[in-house]
């Protein structure tokens, strides 16, 4: 059981590192710096800072390198419960990450042509500006495609929660309902037009809740020992 609280703390460790690189990139960068509508002021924005705009880059990749580690612990925790929805929420996860890791190519693209300058030959400064917003753009989406599958993931993790005799079953049942409100965002998302990123965050307020509390468990307790 020692040894379990150890993986527990170590996948609450990796958990903790997935948020703050997560939050970093996402709320602090490119949230900062993106204007999805005006195009010569996002190109300004990292112009003026690229050097936030590379660190968000290298967070994002970091957050991936993480959220994969996190996977493979977690597998080492729940195995043993039950090896098969282990290895589905690995392969999610896995597969999430991949997509990820290729997506952040659309945000690097942006600071590329801005950098080497060669369409300037070609393309005037506006259209080089709304190429730039167009490569963002496309980070943004290809995030969200990313997004299913980090939905997927929380739903064995929530089964082998609930099905654990050391960790509290609300954490599960949370976590399952986590999944299932990232997988609605995610149709909300690429069906509705004006969906709007306030109304995403209240649908996605269930996967905030889980993963927070699932986090912090893992930390604070690790596994619950049964006299």
């Amino acid at each position: 059981m020692n040894s379990d609280k150890k993986t527990a703390r170590l996948a609450g460790l990796l958990y903790l590192l997935v948020i703050i690189f997560g939050v970093f990139a996402e709320f602090y960068v490119r949230a900062k710096m993106i204007l999805p509508d005006n195009a010569s002021q996002t190109v300004q924005q990292i112009l003026d800072n690229p050097t936030l705009f590379r660190l968000g880059f290298v967070s994002d990749l970091l957050m991936q390198v993480s959220f994969l580690f996190l996977s493979l612990v977690l597998f080492q925790l729940f195995k043993k419960v039950d090896q098969s929805q282990a290895l589905f929420m690995v392969i999610s996860v896995g597969i999430g990450v991949a997509i990820m890791c290729l997506n952040m190519l659309n945000q690097y693209a942006a600071l590329l042509i801005l950098e080497k300058g060669n369409l300037a030959v070609v393309f005037s400064e506006g259209q080089i500006n709304e190429l730039v917003l167009m490569f963002l753009n496309l980070q943004k989406y290809g995030y969200r495609i990313a997004q299913l599958f980090f939905g997927i993931w929380l739903f064995p993790l929530g089964y082998l929660v609930c099905k654990s005799e050391f960790m509290p079953k609300i954490i599960g049942i949370l976590l399952v309902i986590a999944c299932f409100s990232f997988i609605v965002d995610f149709f909300l998302f690429f069906l509705l037009p004006n969906y709007s990123d306030r109304l995403s965050s209240l649908v996605t307020l269930p996967t905030t809740i889980g993963e927070f509390s699932m986090c912090l468990w893992l930390l604070i307790v690790g596994v619950r020992i049964n006299k």
